[in-house]
């Protein structure tokens, strides 16, 4: 699509607007488990309510990486591989296990998305972090980081980890048609109604729908 350069000039400032008020925003006190609670799964509820009491939870980051493209500002889901886990095939935000080569959990979330979803590390533009967060069937305690690329990246599945890229963009993710509830098949086999993020006909739920569920909350403060 070729567009004349006004519309590129537009897109630029709305993303440097958008940038700009977010930062701000993750500078302030965040609501945490009061925005993520809408979204928590009822099986779920009093284990990740009793966060603070975890103290030995493995630990994990994961990364909300926003783009522009000549269209809109999106950030990136991906579908995780199937393997004997419990987040096996899973909608979720690119990331993983901290490991002792990292030296801090921002480090944890860069490394995993650029092997799972090919960016450049080093291009990411940290604008601050989500709330933490305990995820009770594995026994992980989450750190959200958000960023932004300066360009649209080009993606590549690494295939392990990962089977599939979905790219989000904000006016579908704003669209409450796709806050809902649906029908998913847990770990052990039963099946459960769940809060969740409909996306490009992909059910987000659990940790994943609690980050993307304060998020949410905190874009509501964004003016276009």
């Amino acid at each position: 699509m070729n567009i004349c350069r006004k519309e590129v000039q537009h897109m630029e400032n709305k993303l440097k607007s958008f940038i700009n008020q977010f930062s701000k925003i993750l500078s302030e006190p965040l609501p945490g488990l009061n925005a993520q609670s809408l979204m928590i799964p009822p099986t779920r509820r009093k284990q990740i309510e009793a966060f603070e009491n975890v103290n030995d939870a493995k630990l994990s980051a994961v990364l909300v990486l926003f783009y522009e493209t000549e269209e809109d500002i999106r950030f990136v889901l991906i579908r995780r591989a199937k393997y004997e886990g419990v987040h096996s095939g899973q909608i979720a935000l690119p990331g993983g296990q901290f490991e002792d080569s990292d030296n801090n959990l921002t480090e944890t979330a860069l490394r995993e998305a650029e092997e799972e979803i090919g960016i450049d590390a080093k291009k990411v533009k940290l604008l601050g972090a989500l709330s933490p967060l305990y995820i009770p069937p594995s026994h992980f305690k989450v750190f959200p980081y958000v960023g932004c690329y300066p360009e649209k990246p080009d993606f590549k599945v690494d295939g392990t980890e990962t089977t599939e890229i979905i790219e989000i963009s904000l006016s579908d993710f704003y669209n409450p048609e796709f806050q809902t509830e649906k029908e998913v098949k847990t770990r052990n086999g039963t099946k459960v109604t769940v809060p969740c993020f409909y996306l490009k006909e992909n059910i987000v739920w659990g940790a994943t729908a609690m980050i993307l569920g304060e998020m949410f909350y905190l874009l509501k403060q964004i003016k276009d």
